[in-house]
């Protein structure tokens, strides 16, 4: 990971990201840690879908898994 995505991250660390994966599938989550694979920990995540939001709760997301990472709208 580069060093602009770490410092990226770490300026994100407790703060609302949303998470796109391999599968099209989209999470939205407090980022509560993460490490040089992008494996990454989400609390309070949701799943988004056209069909609504569906409750995770805590989730592990393997960083292969991840395409792109992106803070989410304020508000």
């Amino acid at each position: 990971m580069s060093d602009a995505a770490q410092r990226l991250l770490s300026e994100n660390l407790g703060s609302v990201v949303l998470v796109k994966l391999r599968g099209n599938k989209l999470l939205r989550g407090k980022l509560k840690s993460f490490d040089q694979h992008l494996n990454i920990v989400l609390e309070d995540a949701d799943e988004i879908s056209s069909s609504g939001a569906k409750k995770l709760g805590t989730v592990i997301i393997r960083g292969e898994n991840v395409i792109l990472v992106s803070p989410a709208e304020k508000g």
